[in-house]
C-alpha cells in the first residue's frame, strides 16, 4: 500500500474533476441533469452490477477504509453521494447502527433504494451545497462519486464547513493506473467487458458503465485532488493507494 501526503495553498478557481464529456451531453451545463437521470434509471440494478466492477472495492475494503480514516462508534457521520448505501452499510456496522448516520444524494432513484435497504435519514441535495449547519459532523465519506461533481474546490470547502474541529474525511475513488499495460487492461475491462455484462441488467446500465470508465480516464490526476483538499483548508491530507488504482483520500479539519 502506497501513501502520499501534500500541503497546498488555498485555491479559488473552479476545479471540475474532468473536462466535459460531450459524447453524453451537449454542454457542461447539462452534465448534472444527465448524471442525475442516468443514476435514476439505473438505481434498481446498480447493486447487481456493482460486483462486476468492484475491482477490490467490496464491503471489506470499504469497511477497512472507514476504520483507517478514523471512523469509530459515537461519531456523527454524513455519507455524501450515498447511492444505494454501499459505503453507509459498512459505516453502520462500525457505528453500531444508523442513528448517527445521514445519507445525501442528488438522485431520488438512488435515495429510494437506500431508504428501502437501510432505513436511515436521507437528504436530496447537491454535494457542493450541503444543507447543514457549520460543524454538524465528525466524519464525512464519499464513495466513488467524486468524478460526478461540478467543482472539487466547492465540494471540499463544504466538507470543511460542516465538519466539527478535528473531524475527518475519506473519499474513495478509482484512478487511472500509471503504467500503459495496466491502463490498457483496465480500459478493456471497464470500457468493454463490464458494459457488455451490464446490458443484461438493462435500464441504461451499459451506458452507466461506459460513462463510469470515461470519467475515470478523463479525471484530473490524484495530485490535483490532494491539492484541492489542502486548498479548501483541510489538513493532514493524504492518499492511500492499492493495486495502483484504488484510492482512499483522507483529510482532517483543524482542531
Amino acid at each position: 500500500m502506497l501513501r502520499e501526503t501534500v500541503q497546498q495553498p488555498r485555491m479559488t478557481e473552479p476545479a471540475p474533476p474532468h473536462a466535459p464529456l460531450l459524447d453524453y451531453y451537449s454542454s457542461s451545463s447539462e452534465r448534472s441533469d444527465f448524471v442525475r437521470n442516468l443514476f435514476n434509471r439505473t438505481a434498481g440494478s446498480y447493486d447487481r452490477i456493482n460486483a462486476a466492477f468492484a475491482l477490490g472495492s467490496g464491503a471489506w475494503y470499504r469497511r477497512r477504509a472507514l476504520r483507517q480514516a478514523g471512523l469509530a462508534p459515537g461519531a456523527r457521520m454524513l455519507d455524501v453521494a450515498i447511492g444505494t448505501g454501499l459505503v453507509a452499510r459498512e459505516a453502520a456496522s462500525i457505528l453500531g447502527g444508523t442513528q448517527d448516520l445521514i445519507g445525501l444524494d442528488l438522485s431520488e432513484g438512488m435515495l429510494a433504494v437506500a431508504r428501502r435497504q437501510l432505513g436511515l435519514t436521507l437528504v436530496q441535495a447537491r454535494a457542493e451545497a450541503l444543507p447543514f449547519a457549520d460543524g454538524s459532523f465528525d466524519f464525512i465519506s464519499m464513495g466513488y462519486a467524486l468524478r460526478h461533481v461540478a467543482d472539487l474546490g466547492a465540494l471540499f470547502t463544504e466538507f470543511r464547513r460542516v465538519l466539527r474541529p478535528g473531524g475527518r474525511v475519506v473519499v474513495l475513488e478509482i484512478a487511472r493506473p500509471e503504467g500503459r499495460i495496466a491502463q490498457a487492461l483496465l480500459r478493456g475491462y471497464m470500457g468493454a467487458v463490464v458494459p457488455a455484462v451490464s446490458r443484461l441488467s438493462g435500464s441504461g446500465s451499459a451506458t452507466l458503465m461506459r460513462y463510469y470508465w470515461d470519467t475515470i480516464e478523463a479525471c484530473v490526476p490524484p495530485a490535483e485532488i490532494l491539492a484541492q483538499l489542502g486548498g479548501a483548508g483541510l489538513e493532514q491530507v493524504g492518499c492511500a493507494t492499492e493495486l495502483g488504482m484504488m484510492r482512499a483520500y483522507t483529510a482532517r479539519c483543524a482542531a
